[in-house]
């Protein structure tokens, strides 16, 4: 088996430049990359081509309303196309951002969701933006709840917006200690059962794993190292662990933005299970495209993680 790729080539990075959150979704760096000169009809063009492909819509969104400006390119372009839904949707990505980052006010970027909302009622990325927010707020249940209720009235299946609420759920009852019966793993099991076969909602049992074990860790009730922690040892644990893993092979999904995100977290929950070929695998597939959750859990640089456990895994094989 060759060698594996190093994360990052050329000159050396830090672990803060090693993660991009586009993926490996090119056409969305490069509208980036024009967004960032002021060419924001780029950015209208690849969200008029991605058309109600709403997992993908809300993760090109997201990103490029991370941009430091995308705020003002976002309103000449609204000043542009005031009925443009699109520009609506990049403005209120931006005001969520930096309202999330402290440099913006809240009730803003809010009132500003609801706006994109109203331009185009069936799309339920200004939801997710509004769930995005609140959930950094650590806003109230039923406020969060609502959101995330009206995301899968308009599309049951979406991926980011139920990772939020894992990760959520997870965090109730911290002092429960390690509960195979707590809600968030029934939530996971249900949404992920709801959804069609090839839906990568399949793997939300083992993001709910993770991140139950995020905050038992931070509580002092599970280990700092997760490899040395028996959150992946049981029958419940290796059941969530197999089906995921005989879904990938069956189902993988090479088309789906986000499908690294599910990669790192099923290579992470093999590794940490102990079975290093499978890992290997795994590892092999996501090659430069480490994310930082779940290696970063409860409080360790993902990247080092990382690194160390591909090199065991596939040291391994």
């Amino acid at each position: 088996m060759p060698p594996p790729p190093p994360l990052a080539r050329g000159r050396r990075r830090t672990a803060a430049a090693a993660f991009d959150p586009a993926l490996d979704d090119a056409q969305l760096i490069t509208a980036r990359v024009s967004l960032t000169q002021g060419r924001w009809t780029a950015v209208r063009a690849l969200l008029a081509a991605t058309g109600d492909d709403w997992d993908r819509r809300a993760h090109r969104v997201s990103v490029l309303g991370a941009e430091p400006g995308a705020l003002p390119w976002a309103h000449d372009w609204q000043i542009a196309e005031p009925e443009s839904p699109s520009a609506a949707l990049l403005r209120a990505f931006a005001l969520v951002h930096h309202a999330r980052a402290g440099k913006g006010h809240p009730e803003t970027a809010r009132a500003a969701c609801r706006a994109a909302a109203a331009l185009d009622p069936a799309d339920p990325t200004p939801w997710f933006g509004l769930l995005l927010l609140e959930r950094s707020l650590g806003s109230e249940e039923d406020v969060v709840r609502l959101f995330f209720d009206e995301i899968r009235r308009r599309y049951p299946d979406h991926h980011h917006a139920h990772h939020l609420m894992v990760a959520r759920l997870a965090e109730r009852r911290a002092d429960a200690g390690p509960d195979p019966l707590h809600e968030v793993y029934d939530f996971a099991d249900w949404a992920a059962r709801q959804a069609p076969a090839d839906s990568p909602l399949a793997m939300l049992p083992v993001v709910a794993h993770a991140e139950r074990y995020r905050v038992l860790a931070g509580a002092g009730l599970e280990p700092a190292d997760p490899a040395a922690s028996g959150h992946w040892e049981g029958r419940r644990a290796g059941l969530v662990l197999r089906t995921a893993f005989d879904w990938w092979l069956e189902w993988e999904r090479e088309d789906h933005p986000r499908r690294f995100v599910d990669l790192n977290f099923l290579a992470h929950a093999k590794f940490c299970e102990g079975h290093g070929a499978e890992a290997a695998a795994l590892f092999q597939r996501i090659g430069d495209h480490v994310t930082p959750a779940p290696w970063s859990y409860p409080d360790r640089d993902p990247y080092t993680a990382f690194r160390t456990a591909r090199a065991r895994s596939l040291g391994a094989v």
